[in-house]
């Protein structure tokens, strides 16, 4: 069995802890262990959290209130997908560590230490970004839910 959901938030505060109640209900419905399920759970917040701060200025000036996040857990893997419409994440800026006394820039370096593998693009169309990325799960044992 696979599970996925598809949610469209708009872009307030308020929505992802929402976002995030959701993965660790689906996850601890399904069986994974606890501690990948706060590790990918962070994650999202951090994805979430970019996006309600920048990801609505479009290129063209105007603004988008909403964004999108997609979870699907499938067989062995996790994967979570944070589409916005802001103005993109420019592709040759690489992830560097925030100072030790930033007040911002650590989200995208926490998703990369905590996920398997991470991938920001550009979202198709006039602008937004896409942050993705997976994790290897592991279950509890005797499961609620046996996703095959």
């Amino acid at each position: 069995m696979s599970i996925w959901w598809s949610l469209h938030l708009r872009r307030e505060a308020a929505s992802v802890p929402l976002a995030r109640r959701l993965l660790i209900g689906t996850m601890e419905t399904a069986g994974v262990d606890p501690e990948i399920s706060y590790d990918l759970s962070v994650a999202l917040t951090e994805a979430c959290a970019n996006a309600v701060e920048h990801g609505g200025r479009t290129p063209h000036g105007g603004s988008s209130g909403a964004y999108r996040v997609t979870a699907y857990l499938d067989g062995e893997k996790c994967r979570i997908e944070v589409a916005d419409s802001g103005p993109g994440f420019p592709r040759a800026q690489e992830i560097r560590p925030a100072r030790p006394d930033a007040e911002h820039g650590r989200g995208l370096c926490l998703i990369q230490e905590l996920a398997d593998h991470v991938q920001i693009g550009a979202k198709p169309g006039p602008g937004g970004t896409v942050v993705s990325f997976d994790k290897i799960l592991k279950w509890k044992t005797d499961p609620p839910l046996l996703i095959a």
